[in-house]
């Protein structure tokens, strides 16, 4: 049952993102700064090669032996080869840098959607949850291990190359440096542009697997309300969405590395123009011009590298922005600890509740329950069951009013104190790889085979003993297949293990067939007897057996008794009972 419209997850602002890169080199200095320091060896290293071919060049016209030139030549190799061990070692040292810190980066982004509130996750949708946990950090990871390392080592050899045309000669480093602006307008023209497309297309990418994963959860509604072309037509207008952002990126691209090439023979050309004046005026020498030229011609590769890392940077950035908006989610563990709860007594005083800013769907809710007593919450479709059993159990806060637990809010309690208090159980439920041991003992890491057992006995879930191999019989893809009804027993399990003193079961047996299900419902009332148990059922039945029952209509509670005193009234409970029992008001 739908909660409320999807709302998208936060995105990090570029501060943030500096902010979080910043935190990121500090946990890892060391390696941040041995990567650093060889680079500038390693960029030291290549310097020698043009200087050393222009010293050849002289020597040679100042009539200097084969001696002369093989040593030189020698030396050339040498450098060669110590540049390339050099960066080597740099890279391996920075993509251990990158791996540790992804690494980090994967462990806060879990630890920050479980801390976030379970309503914010739900309504954010799995789609942009999942592509913000899988897409984004892989994306994040390239740049970190792949992209920076290598802007790192490219960088400083380019301001080295700079610095050593100028140390040849001030006037041909300020030429080569002046002819090097159609590099810089190009890139400029790139990066005002790319953050923003390369956000367009994350979002984009999310928007496919929304719909993707929407489509595959209601396979079987889709396929029996036949919207088999209402969800194409959807899934193909996220596509579209996603080829016309991603030939967005295309198109800068495009424009960008065609620039780039032309704009690198610029500074070649203009110095090796100059250093023929320079040259004749006897200012400079043949060796210092072919040095520079070199130096100039050689400063291509570093600077290609950086802008071919450069998109992979920009689109590492925008991954890291929305990887980092889950930092700007409320947190369930943050502010003060809220008092231990005094007793069971669950109220609930004028709860007003909206989804997203819409019209509120629960409308001044005043209810009492006591503890040990069965509540039954029925009413037509869309009356606000749902959500007043969400509000019961701390997912949602309500935004008037109140729901407290022995007097502290509800929603103030933590999860962990949460779940000892109350737990809701709905018609959704997840079986998770491994045994149904594993699937077990979630609830209760401790608990023998007894007790799992037992609990699965509790929920009449007998056919385990049927099972391949019993408890530790594998669950999921390429291991056993539960069926809904199962799957189900399962998760009621679960709660059995948990054992909080208040249940929300929000038709926690839809699934089951009606003789399982009422058989469950048996076996839950016996096991949980003199625990409180809410449940929004659609069975009447169930509000048959409870202590009290609870009318909803339009958000709020209109009816309020026992299953005889109602039906007496002759209201809407009375309605629903009859059409439902079929005049028989036992």
């Amino acid at each position: 049952m739908s909660t409320g419209t999807t709302s998208a997850l936060p995105v990090a602002s570029g501060g943030a993102v500096r902010r979080a890169a910043l935190r990121l080199i500090r946990a890892e200095r060391r390696a941040f700064t041995a990567t650093l320091m060889i680079n500038v060896l390693a960029a030291a290293a290549g310097l020698a090669a043009p200087w050393l071919v222009g010293r050849i060049v002289d020597e040679v016209r100042d009539g200097a032996g084969t001696g002369t030139v093989d040593r030189l030549a020698l030396a050339i190799v040498g450098f060669a080869a110590a540049q390339l061990l050099l960066v080597r070692w740099a890279r391996l040292i920075g993509h251990r840098f990158g791996e540790r810190a992804v690494a980090r980066v994967r462990e806060e982004y879990a630890e920050r959607a479980l801390a976030a509130p379970a309503s914010v996750v739900e309504r954010a949708g799995t789609g942009d949850l999942t592509t913000r946990g899988t897409t984004d950090v892989a994306t994040v990871g390239i740049g970190l291990r792949d992209a920076l390392p290598d802007v790192l080592v490219n960088g400083v050899q380019a301001l080295f190359l700079i610095g050593a045309v100028f140390a040849l000669g001030p006037l041909l480093g300020a030429v080569g440096l002046l002819s090097l602006i159609g590099v810089w307008l190009v890139t400029h023209w790139y990066l005002r542009r790319a953050k923003s497309a390369y956000h367009d297309e994350g979002t984009a990418n999310s928007v496919l697997a929304e719909e993707l994963a929407a489509t595959a959860g209601g396979s079987r509604t889709v396929e029996a309300l036949g919207l088999q072309q209402v969800r194409i037509d959807a899934a193909e207008t996220a596509v579209r969405g996603c080829v016309r952002t991603r030939l967005r990126t295309l198109y800068l691209r495009s424009v960008l590395f065609p620039g780039v090439d032309i704009s690198y023979l610029l500074p070649v050309a203009a110095v090796v123009l100059l250093g023929t004046v320079l040259v004749d005026r006897g200012t400079v020498t043949l060796g210092a011009v072919v040095a520079a030229a070199l130096y100039l011609r050689q400063l291509a590769q570093p600077l290609d590298a950086v802008l071919m890392r450069l998109e992979q940077l920009q689109s590492a950035g925008a991954a890291f922005a929305r990887v980092e908006g889950l930092g700007l989610l409320p947190r369930t563990d943050q502010g003060p600890p809220a008092p231990e709860p005094d007793g069971d007594r669950i109220e609930i005083r004028g709860a007003h509740f909206a989804y997203d800013g819409g019209d509120d769907v629960v409308r001044g809710v005043d209810l009492t329950v006591r503890p040990g007593e069965q509540l039954a919450v029925v009413g037509p479709s869309g009356a606000g069951k749902t959500t007043l059993g969400r509000l019961l159990a701390g997912l949602d806060t309500p935004r008037a009013g109140s729901v407290t637990v022995g007097g502290v809010p509800v929603a103030a309690l933590d999860p962990a104190r949460l779940r000892r208090h109350i737990a809701l159980v709905t018609q959704e439920h997840h079986i998770f790889l491994g045994t149904v041991r594993d699937n077990l003992r979630i609830a209760a890491p401790d608990a023998g085979d007894t007790e799992l057992t037992a609990a699965l006995a509790a929920v009449g879930a007998d056919w385990i003993a049927g099972l391949p191999a019993g408890l530790d019989t594998e669950l999921g893809p390429g291991g056993h297949t539960l069926d809904g009804a199962r799957s189900q027993q399962l998760a009621l399990a679960r709660v059995v293990l948990a054992d909080p003193h208040t249940l929300v079961l929000d038709e926690a047996t839809a699934l089951l067939d009606p003789r399982t299900a009422r058989h469950t419902e048996r076996a839950l009332a016996a096991l949980l007897t003199g625990r409180t148990v809410i449940a929004v059922a659609h069975r009447l039945q169930t509000a048959h057996d409870a202590d009290r029952v609870a009318v909803m209509e339009d958000g709020r509670v209109t009816e309020l008794g026992t299953h005889d005193e109602l039906v007496a009234a002759g209201g809407a409970y009375a309605a629903l009972w009859e059409s439902w029992h079929g005049g028989d008001s036992r």
